[in-house]
């Protein structure tokens, strides 16, 4: 039995993919290795993560009839689909891609899930759920209908395609919202990635609504603990209300710091663990974006045990650490 996991050589996936490998897992990665990004970033974690037990296949998942290829003969205990298209600005830019990606791609590993008769599927949702929810810390209780961006209504939209298949097909399914996730291997296009690539490069920063900004910064070794922690309790089908108010077999979790922190705060942070100030460039707050994010995690902490445990005093300096090694920045 295999568990699959889609977006393996992304952020999450390929952090994911290490950590079920290294407790004996056999892992099925699907990846379409897609250029959102450095492409090479995505073939270096594979490289990190390579192990006899991994099968990837560079596929795209919203293909239907690809992803039916690759996972042919494929006995599939469990999916955790990570794979997805990303960002908040980008999703004004290109849109259709979310629709494939995120909405196509979707139902199509819903539609594995039913078919192959999967133990469970745990997926990636997103904090930017809540869109301008003004009432903190967000739970996930709250009502979710006013997203703010195309990337954030793809995300809703995963949650009610859930929860339809949940209660027409009694899949047990988690979706994870994550909040503003950073470490080792992360993604270019996000703030902590960027800010300290640009300051050791010596070019100024970009900083958004003269930086009255905050967010609930998630290390990924506490976001993997909580995916993990999900795998391994599947929800249960008892007809008891979960997490998120479902009393079909799928819940809500929202995985966060359970910290709001300043942006110019986080900044700060950078800058010391650079060594280097930063020269910033302040700049109108862009559409999609919303001024403060900030988790309540006592659902998945109750029933998962979940408690995390990095702050960005000490996870800055390490993917800073591991920044200078992975780009050969001596200084």
């Amino acid at each position: 039995m295999a568990i699959v996991v889609t977006g393996v050589a992304g952020f999450i996936g390929a952090h994911v993919a290490r950590a079920l490998l290294a407790r004996g897992e056999h892992v099925v990665g699907i990846d379409n290795l897609n250029d959102y990004y450095d492409v090479q970033l995505k073939r270096d974690r594979l490289a990190d993560i390579a192990h006899p037990h991994l099968a990837f296949h560079q596929t795209d998942f919203a293909d239907h009839a690809a992803l039916e290829e690759a996972l042919r003969g494929v006995e599939i205990e469990t999916i955790v689909h990570l794979g997805a298209q990303p960002g908040v600005r980008y999703s004004l830019i290109n849109p259709r891609a979310y629709l494939q990606s995120n909405l196509a791609g979707h139902l199509n590993m819903l539609e594995i899930a039913r078919h192959r008769g999967v133990r469970q599927m745990v997926y990636a949702s997103s904090s930017s759920v809540y869109g301008a929810n003004r009432d903190l810390p967000f739970r996930v209780t709250d009502r979710v209908d006013h997203p703010i961006s195309l990337y954030a209504a793809t995300k809703k939209a995963d949650e009610l395609m859930s929860e339809t298949y949940a209660h027409l097909f009694r899949i047990p399914l988690t979706g994870l919202r994550f909040f503003t996730v950073y470490g080792r291997w992360g993604r270019p296009d996000m703030a902590v990635w960027g800010f300290v690539e640009r300051i050791l490069n010596g070019q100024p920063i970009t900083v958004y609504n003269q930086g009255q900004m905050r967010r609930d910064f998630t290390h990924i070794n506490d976001i993997l603990a909580g995916i993990l922690a999900a795998i391994d309790k599947p929800v249960l089908d008892d007809g008891m209300e979960k997490a998120g108010g479902s009393v079909s077999p799928h819940r809500l979790f929202n995985i966060g710091n359970n910290q709001s922190e300043e942006l110019m705060k986080m900044i700060a942070v950078v800058e010391q663990a650079c060594g280097r100030k930063a020269e910033i460039d302040f700049q109108p707050l862009q559409p999609g974006d919303v001024l403060e994010t900030y988790a309540d995690i006592s659902a998945i902490a109750d029933e998962l045990g979940f408690a995390p445990s990095t702050p960005i005093e000490v996870g800055i300096p390490d993917f800073v650490d591991w920044y200078r090694a992975y780009r050969g920045h001596a200084g």
